[in-house]
């Protein structure tokens, strides 16, 4: 009886995965969150306001490894991650890795760059890692990293030509700043900050095999959900790294 229900119960949880349909001209993105608490209707409303050529349907961690698996990668275009999550197998590492690599592009928000602790290659695919915990990486130490709650900065356009950040003008944010994390050498800076408490460059670009990735370190709570800029910044990202 407990399989039964547990068996309904992951179904069900599948069914909104499975129907994730495309507008004709459209960009279906996927969201993986998991790990760490949001705003959950700012935030969707956030994704809504990205226009009706960009459609999104929100999967959670564990049940989202699914999604990763060769029989599932033509359900969506574009992975968004808005996670935290940890605990991952062998299996699904190749699953996730590989998904990725042979051509599902990626935007990484905000506390995605805090997950998988233990899963270096979740570092290179994203290009940054906000450390917990002591780490080496690349022979290089790096000491547990830092966050503040609620400030008030200005993100500086690095580079106003990149498709990315086109049209936008350097602006302010009330966010969460993060220090110290991990950026991989060789990534394509797009927006850096002069606050103290933040690793200087807070997004990136980079490729990951086939794919596209683009890391917005910016995205904790609604000040930056209902931020303009942001919402720009996202949807640009979106379409970028989609090559539609």
């Amino acid at each position: 009886m407990k399989a039964r229900i547990l068996f309904i119960f992951l179904f069900t949880l599948l069914i909104p995965l499975t129907s994730l349909k495309a507008v004709p001209g459209s960009i279906r993105i996927l969201v993986i969150t998991g790990g760490h608490g949001y705003k959950v209707e700012e935030f969707n409303q956030m994704l809504a306001s990205l226009g009706p050529r960009i459609t999104y349907q929100v999967a959670e961690l564990p049940v989202a490894f699914e999604m990763f698996k060769p029989e599932n990668r033509d359900k969506y275009d574009v992975l968004v991650f808005y996670h935290m999550w940890q605990t991952i197998s062998d299996e699904q590492e190749t699953d996730f890795a590989d998904c990725i690599r042979q051509g599902k592009p990626v935007v990484a928000l905000h506390h995605s760059i805090c997950a998988f602790d233990d899963w270096p290659e979740y570092w290179n695919i994203i290009g940054g890692k906000y450390f917990h915990k002591t780490t080496t990486f690349k022979d290089k130490e790096y000491a547990p990293c830092s966050y503040i709650h609620d400030l008030h900065f200005n993100v500086r356009i690095t580079d106003r030509k990149h498709p990315v950040t086109k049209g936008l003008s350097d602006f302010p944010v009330f966010d969460e700043t993060y220090k110290g994390y991990y950026v991989e050498d060789g990534v394509t800076p797009l927006l850096t900050t002069e606050e103290p408490s933040s690793t200087p460059t807070i997004g990136w670009a980079k490729q990951y095999g086939k794919s596209r990735v683009v890391v917005l370190q910016s995205g904790h709570d609604v000040p930056t959900f209902e931020n303009e800029n942001f919402r720009k910044l996202l949807r640009q990202a979106i379409e970028w790294v989609s090559k539609k």
